[in-house]
Parts: structure tokens; C-alpha cells; sequence
């Protein structure tokens, strides 16, 4: 079973706009350093809809290659179409990738027996694989409902997993659990471990959350699976500061943060994200200044 702290990983980009593989080498390995349970890539975190075909293999490649079987790969398929999720996933599966991250498409809207055919035509296109179904809000997913979600995994035993991050994500996750699907595993929580104590007090098997603070996340996980609930708190606060500045400047903070903690100095980003100005890099190292007395700068 899939369970502990998955960090997306990030796509890193040279300040010419190009690939650094070096850079991404380092944060993957970081991340494994970290203790991850497992990692994934591509998710939105990742700027999945900014790459090339190409590009995304290159990257998925190198994950792979430095997951290197010590922990799982969740490989991102996500996309509009029931045929391009297919020609991803199938990129996946060639890396030995079986368990696949598919966003149920914004693009369907709330028509569940459209999620229904979409997923099933996936399922067959992809024999053998796992799907773990994100369900992201609107803008960027479909936003579903829990029931919504239990009527398309009944009878789809290729839904193993779903990673839920609609808001608020906690009741979701009590009806998912309570539905006892015999095909679903577990609920992974998302929305950047913002709600992580209370996804893990419903039952959460996880969090996927974005790759910076990943050793905080992992001694998060560990405390609170290890019944040191108070310590897991403490961690969870620890957290919040940088998690709401996230949240606006998402991919963007992750890359400063990773610079800032002297893992990658690879700060471009292809998504159209908010800047930080210097008042916003002063606050967030302010806020990092704290982090780091007990997660400290990489040497």
C-alpha cells in the first residue's frame, strides 16, 4: 500500500528557459534524501501543462532513474482527453511507472457519467496500471463531490487511490473511507499539506504535498503515525507560515525556498505566477529563519 509523504517534484528550468537537469537531479535526490515514502512527477506542481512531450519523457526518465526502485513513483498523466492521458500513461508505464496520478478533467464539468466513460476508456488503455484519481477544485480540475467520486470508482477496479484537494478536503476524505469501495486503498491528501493533520485524523493515508519542506513533512508523517500526536502539531504549525505563501505564489515560492535552503538555485518558472517582490522574499525568509533551526541549509 501507498502511504507517507509523496512530494511532487518540480520541473527545474535554466534562466535561458531550458531544462536543468542538474538542478533537478539535486531536488530529487533531496527529496529522497528527505525520507519520501515516494515521489511524483509530473503533477500540477511540476508545471505539467508547460512542457513538451519531450521534455516531460526527459524528466520523467531522470525521476525514475533516481527513484530507482528505493521508493514508488507516481507518474502524472493528467490530461483533457482520454487519448492523451493514455499516450502519457503509456510513457509512464515504459519506465516501469504502474501507478498513475489522472485528474478528473474540468472540461467534463460535474457530469459524472462523463468521468465515468473518461476513466473507464483510461482503464483500458492502460492494462495494469493503478490510477489514483486527483480531484482538484475549479479552476484547474473538475471540483467533484464525494458521492460524485464514489460513483465513478464503484465498478472500476483500476481506482486505487484517490488524492483529494477539494476544499474543505477533510469531510470528503470521512465519506471516501466510509463507502468502503473494495477497489480503494486509501485517500491521499493535497492542496500542499496545508490541511494535513486534519486529512491524517479522517484517515488519510498521506500527503502529496509540494517538494521544499519535505523533511519537515516526512518527521511530520513519522510523529504522527508513531502516536506523537503533539509533536506532529507542532511541525504542522511550524509549516503554516510558508504553506499560505504558497498558496498564491505556489511554484514559485517552491523554487526560492529550494534555493534559499541551498538545494537548487533554478528560480525561473513557465506558469503565469505572481512575483515576489523584496518585501515578499523579506517575509518568506523571515519565515524560513524559523524553519531552519531545526531543518537547516544542505551543505
Amino acid at each position: 500500500m501507498l502511504q507517507g509523504i509523496f512530494p511532487v517534484i518540480p520541473s527545474l528550468f535554466t534562466a535561458r528557459n531550458e531544462l536543468d537537469l542538474v538542478a533537478q537531479r539535486r531536488v530529487l535526490r533531496f527529496a529522497l534524501d528527505a525520507g519520501a515514502q515516494g515521489i511524483v512527477f509530473p503533477g500540477v506542481a511540476s508545471e505539467y501543462g508547460h512542457l513538451s512531450p519531450s521534455e516531460r519523457g526527459q524528466l520523467l526518465a531522470l525521476a525514475a532513474e533516481e527513484a530507482g526502485g528505493k521508493v514508488p513513483l507516481v507518474g502524472g498523466a493528467s490530461a483533457a482527453t482520454a487519448a492523451d492521458v493514455i499516450a502519457a500513461g503509456t510513457l509512464a508505464l515504459r519506465h516501469g511507472i504502474r501507478h498513475l496520478m489522472i485528474m478528473a478533467p474540468v472540461g467534463l464539468g460535474a457530469d459524472v457519467a462523463a468521468h465515468r466513460t473518461f476513466f473507464h476508456q483510461v482503464a483500458a488503455g492502460l492494462p495494469g496500471a493503478e490510477i489514483i484519481l486527483q480531484n482538484a477544485p475549479a479552476p484547474t480540475g473538475a471540483g467533484l463531490s464525494a458521492q460524485a467520486l464514489i460513483e465513478i470508482a464503484s465498478g472500476l477496479p483500476a481506482i486505487t487511490y484517490v488524492k483529494e484537494e477539494t476544499l474543505p478536503s477533510g469531510p470528503a476524505i470521512t465519506a471516501l473511507r466510509a463507502a468502503n469501495l473494495p477497489g480503494l486503498r486509501g485517500v491521499f491528501g493535497g492542496g500542499g499539506a496545508r490541511y494535513i493533520i486534519d486529512e491524517l485524523e479522517r484517515g488519510a493515508c498521506g500527503a502529496m504535498p509540494a517538494v521544499e519542506l519535505t523533511d519537515l513533512h516526512v518527521a511530520l508523517w513519522k510523529s504522527y503515525s508513531g502516536g506523537d500526536r503533539a509533536e506532529a502539531r507542532r511541525l504542522y504549525r511550524l509549516s503554516l507560515p510558508l504553506l499560505l505563501s504558497q498558496a498564491i505564489y505556489r511554484m514559485r515560492l517552491t523554487k526560492y525556498v529550494l534555493a534559499r535552503r541551498g538545494v537548487a538555485d533554478a528560480l525561473h518558472v513557465r506558469a503565469p505566477l505572481p512575483e515576489m517582490d523584496p518585501g515578499t522574499r523579506r517575509d518568506v525568509d523571515t519565515m524560513l529563519a524559523d524553519l531552519l533551526v531545526e531543518f537547516p541549509l544542505r551543505k
